[in-house]
């Protein structure tokens, strides 16, 4: 019998974080497979994977070059036995204790997709304790959701929270050409084109900043926003 639920673990340069990162998510008492896909990490990454993967029941898979975190994440989804696929980052700003609320309205035949909320848990969060600003992220999610919610009919409220989880009919049958941070702006995109049932649920979200290794930034954003008007109008 395949698996309840594939994690997919997209890492790249995260030395210090990944282990406590697979620790927690392994700990969650779920029927899973994890699965890590390396996107050639050039900080020891790739060395602390080879010791964990002898160490906890995790399939370590590995991109020669790198090629971004889509890209990554749909070579998981190639490798995944699952009936339900959930992307995980690896980092400790998302709880692995969301789990099941994300996975729950795929298993009782309510959706075919689950977006994790950020915003419907808590208030936004601005700074971080040593200042490092957040507003300019937080505008640029204003503007994600607002351009997805106008052309595609949805009402969400975060497009942008690494959680999500997806039924294996989906993903198999939803095409996503992305490489980078937007391949989860096309794949959602093209479910809502499609009508396929879309549900949030409220997620714990801990911002780190640039200094511990954060990685997005305003030019993904310009190819989130790009990616969002494409395929509001092409064939696919």
């Amino acid at each position: 019998m395949p698996p309840l639920l594939s994690i997919i673990v997209p890492v790249y340069n995260e030395a210090r974080l990944i282990e406590p990162t697979l620790r927690r998510v392994l700990a969650s008492p779920l029927e899973k497979e994890v699965i890590v896909v390396d996107d050639a990490s050039t900080d020891g990454t790739a060395g602390v994977l080879a010791r964990l993967a002898q160490e906890l029941p995790i399939r370590v898979l590995t991109h020669p070059a790198n090629r971004g975190k889509g890209a990554a994440v749909r070579t998981g989804f190639q490798a995944a036995t699952g009936m339900i696929l959930l992307i995980q980052d690896a980092d400790l700003e998302y709880d692995p204790a969301d789990y099941p609320a994300l996975i729950e309205p795929i298993r009782r035949g309510e959706a075919d997709a689950v977006m994790g909320s950020r915003f419907l848990r808590e208030r936004p969060r601005f700074f971080t304790p040593r200042g490092d600003p957040f507003f300019s992220h937080y505008i640029g999610n204003k503007i994600i959701i607002w351009l997805t919610n106008l052309l595609y009919g949805f009402h969400a409220t975060d497009y942008e929270g690494c959680y999500k989880a997806f039924s294996r009919e989906v993903v198999d049958s939803t095409p996503v050409l992305a490489d980078g941070f937007e391949f989860d702006n096309e794949l959602v995109c093209k479910l809502l084109r499609r009508h396929r049932r879309i549900v949030e649920v409220p997620i714990r979200y801990t911002p780190r900043d640039y200094r511990e290794g954060k990685k997005i930034r305003w030019p993904h954003g310009v190819k989130m926003v790009w990616t969002i008007l494409k395929w509001r109008v092409k064939p696919f």
